[in-house]
């Protein structure tokens, strides 16, 4: 089983090096990072399973690192903060991290939000990876690039497939344009994000109009969702 790396963005040298041997002791990888740039950089390139991302940092802040790599990046991010204060626990949560602790802090408590979060992750690569994809009578495999409803076959093009395909990965939960657009289309994609639009226009007319359903949401001024 391969070990899980670790990246530590914390400008303070003896809390980075405590945090370091616990997680060494615990069985990770680790790789750290004294400032918000190299932290950036390391969090883009390395092949990192989970990020510890201080709030204060010199360069850029973790708010900034946290905002950058979430262009491009879904790996998981725990904030740490030396202040309590909601809003910047409030600001972190709102641009992509997944968790927060305050220092100081308990390490038992930081190691088992790690461990919840790995677990998490890995079961929701496991539900993308599955090779088929059920929300009601609609089913997706993968295998073939097959869509059917109530066992009819709908004819989609591949970029619709890829976008069923996400909204079904992700049922039940609201995704924004810019998450749309990031993940189906690149990141590096720069026409039009009314694009999106257009698609789920086809998506509809494909299997929500032409079976009768409601499959399809939108959430005025927020993006779509797909529910089961």
């Amino acid at each position: 089983m391969n070990k899980k790396k670790i990246l530590i963005v914390e400008d303070e040298q003896k809390i980075a090096r405590f945090l370091e041997l616990e997680l060494k002791y615990e069985g990770y990888d680790v790789v750290i990072a004294n400032d918000g740039r190299d932290g950036l950089e390391k969090g883009r390139q390395e092949d990192i399973d989970l990020i510890i991302l201080d709030l204060m940092l010199p360069g850029l802040s973790g708010i900034e690192v946290c905002r950058r790599l979430r262009q491009t990046s879904e790996v998981p991010i725990i904030m740490l903060t030396a202040k309590d204060d909601i809003s910047d626990k409030v600001t972190g949560l709102d641009i992509g991290a997944d968790d927060y602790m305050t220092k100081p802090f308990a390490v038992e408590e930081l190691l088992a939000r790690i461990r919840v979060l790995l677990k998490r992750i890995n079961s929701n690569k496991e539900k993308s990876d599955s090779k088929s994809l059920e929300i009601g009578k609609l089913k997706l495999c993968k295998n073939n690039y097959k869509v059917e409803y109530d066992g009819e076959n709908v004819d989609l093009t591949k970029k619709e497939f890829e976008l069923l395909e996400f909204m079904m990965v992700n049922k039940n939960i609201v995704l924004t344009r810019d998450k749309i657009l990031d993940k189906v289309w690149g990141y590096d994609y720069f026409g039009d994000t009314n694009i999106i639009d257009v698609y789920i226009r086809y998506l509809r007319s494909k299997i929500d109009q032409k079976y009768n359903v409601n499959l399809i949401e939108t959430v005025r001024g927020v993006g779509y969702i797909i529910r089961e």
